[in-house]
């Protein structure tokens, strides 16, 4: 990096320290502004193999040791559409994601210009990854001779990481990294003591968890009037795991509550959840979320050639040639996650059905719901539109399972209400080996009682 650009740069973080500072007291202020300006000045003399600046609590240089793949062997490992995995060079500057930031704002703070962050909007168009930026991401800059960005790297926690790199032509190409890390089966039990997720907790289960438990039920069981002091419950649920540190994801595989008015059950089978006796707990999703089923002009496909710039860029969803204003209905119940403008997906909103399921409909000309808001199968969330970067009016559709997309068309989705005969006797094996589980630790706590 030239000397005289690190000066430049040097001096943007400087004026961005004293910003922060002053909103400290003046004997913080006179320490750590002390501290500051003679980091700067030694790094303003240092000669052209000097570390980039640091800014206060924010920015590294040549630290991003989190950023790369692991060095114990538990390496990412490439999504279905990028290249072979590869070791990145640790970033020139190093950026941990503070509350109140957006993109724009870091990249300004940087001097990159809005040209390049548009860029990597329009490489981001087929996963959407940058759109879920939230504090504790990680982010990463190289640039080169010239100053211009070459390369930018996305992670979010353990286990996902999208490295962006600069082509000769100057668009952005995305490679996507996914580490699978160990999922291990931890077993739980307890006795109801208040409501039920404060209940969980108290034995080692995990807030997120417990809710998810309670949403699995909440069809078959009413919290407030089915709950008793002392009823018991028992649950499986599998933590993913990476060098022996939780990712923070899980997936609940059984449980039983045992009580005086109520007795339910939920078991994952075949990507889905039943009580013991075989009856779906899940609602069914509708495979297309419009009205009547239309043409479809561009199915998935994760090596498309994208029809405007040429390029392979993977097909994420399922498109629907529809007029503008058509009713796009909710392929199942769930929150909305997201109503977003984007520049090149147009207006877009998401929804979170579970914890598993999450769908996308992008292109929108008008949006009938917000953020927070919970919907029904079927029922109309917007319009069908052209906004954004398309090449006619259309409905863009995607289905994510545990937070891939999948083909929606295609992909199984909670439509089965009963298990069929032919795979009744393996569900049964699997509830009487989750129950045996659950039964031996429920005896050990007894017993170290």
């Amino acid at each position: 990096m030239k000397t005289g650009n690190i000066t430049s740069r040097l001096k943007s973080f400087y004026r961005s320290a004293i910003t922060l500072l002053s909103h400290l007291p003046t004997p913080h202020r006179i320490v750590l502004g002390c501290a500051s300006l003679i980091l700067i000045v030694s790094l303003m003399l240092a000669d052209n193999t000097s570390a980039v600046p640091v800014a206060p609590g924010q920015f590294r240089s040549n630290l991003a040791i989190d950023l790369k793949p692991d060095d114990s062997g538990s390496a990412d490992e490439p999504s279905e559409t990028s290249a072979d995995p590869v070791r990145d060079p640790d970033p020139e500057i190093s950026y941990v994601v503070q509350k109140g930031d957006t993109l724009s704002t870091i990249f300004d703070l940087l001097h990159i210009s809005q040209t390049t962050l548009y860029k990597l909007m329009e490489a981001d168009l087929n996963i959407l990854a940058l759109d879920t930026i939230q504090p504790g991401h990680q982010l990463g800059f190289n640039f080169d001779t010239e100053q211009n960005l070459k390369q930018f790297v996305f992670r979010s926690g353990l286990t996902y990481k999208v490295v962006f790199d600069r082509s000769e032509k100057g668009d952005f190409e995305f490679r996507e990294f996914i580490e699978k890390g160990g999922y291990r089966r931890e077993i739980f039990a307890g006795e109801v003591r208040g409501d039920l997720p404060s209940s969980m907790q108290r034995v080692g289960v995990r807030i997120a968890e417990a809710y998810q438990v309670t949403s699995l039920l909440k069809e078959r069981m009413n919290f407030r009037s089915h709950l008793r002091a002392g009823d018991r419950f028992q649950l499986a649920v599998s933590r993913q795991y990476v060098n022996d540190e939780y990712t923070g994801n899980s997936i609940i595989e059984g449980f039983v509550y045992d009580g005086a008015i109520r007795k339910q059950s939920a078991f994952l089978f075949d990507d889905n959840y039943f009580d013991a006796d075989g009856e779906s707990l899940e609602k069914a999703f509708q495979r297309i979320p419009l009205k009547r089923r239309y043409r479809i002009s561009s199915s998935f496909n994760p090596k498309r050639k994208h029809p405007v710039t040429g390029l392979i860029r993977p097909h994420n969803g399922t498109d629907f040639p529809v007029p503008i204003g058509t009713p796009v209905l909710a392929a199942g119940d769930g929150v909305v996650s997201r109503v977003i403008k984007h520049r090149y997906a147009g207006l877009y909103i998401e929804i979170q059905h579970n914890q598993k399921y999450k769908t996308r409909y992008l292109h929108l000309s008008k949006a009938y719901v917000r953020k927070g808001q919970k919907v029904s199968r079927g029922q109309k969330i917007a319009a069908s539109g052209n906004t954004g970067r398309s090449t006619g009016a259309h409905l863009h559709y995607e289905l994510h399972v545990n937070g891939r997309p999948v083909n929606a068309m295609t992909a199984p989705i909670p439509v089965v209400q009963t298990i069929s005969s032919k795979k009744r006797n393996a569900f049964k094996q699997l509830v009487a080996g989750l129950k045996t589980q659950m039964a031996e630790q429920v005896a050990l706590a007894e017993k170290s009682n």
